[in-house]
């Protein structure tokens, strides 16, 4: 079972890689390797109630059940103790992956208000991407009858790519609307 994603890297993104870079090697093109979800919900540290509909929510978006994530360090000025609930997060693999990819460029990118297109500075040089979006009502999945509270997120896409050059042009073969 092959996603549309998948069929488009193999016909027509991998050989522009190929061409583009000249790779001797199959396996040394680059490829997605992870997409990690993380949405941080800082009141849930005062109320523990408050990270049940932001694991809903990131549950119905990714197809995969989400893990919340816990504070390392106690920061008092945030009221802020080690072990205390702070979020949550989800890393998808393979076709849920590509299914992912797939609904956030098509579906939930050109949703946002007042899109012009992501910025092509997010990589972190070594070919790994990170954006945010500022709230999650974007993605078809969430109703938005049902959303008490408008929470953000940051999506990391990890390729392979050894460089930010390869990792962009990677994803641009996925159709990503980069600015620059």
């Amino acid at each position: 079972m092959k996603t549309r994603l998948q069929d488009v890297y193999e016909t027509e993104v991998r050989p522009a890689l190929i061409g583009e870079f000249g790779y001797k090697n199959a396996m040394a093109v680059p490829r997605l390797e992870k997409i990690v979800i993380n949405m941080g919900v800082g009141e849930a540290s005062q109320d523990k109630k408050k990270i049940e509909p932001a694991l809903q929510e990131m549950a119905r978006l990714s197809g995969q059940k989400p893990i919340a994530t816990y504070a390392r360090t106690s920061i008092a000025a945030f009221k802020l103790r080690e072990g205390m609930v702070v979020g949550c997060k989800v890393t998808l693999r393979r076709h849920k992956m590509y299914e992912f990819l797939d609904r956030l460029v098509t579906i939930a990118l050109p949703r946002v208000r007042d899109f012009r297109g992501i910025s092509g500075r997010s990589f972190d040089g070594s070919g790994n991407y990170a954006m945010g979006l500022k709230e999650q009502i974007v993605f078809p999945e969430i109703d938005y009858d049902q959303v008490d509270t408008i929470r953000g997120m940051d999506i990391i896409i990890c390729t392979t790519a050894s460089t930010d050059a390869e990792a962009k042009a990677l994803l641009k073969g996925f159709n990503m609307p980069f600015t620059n």
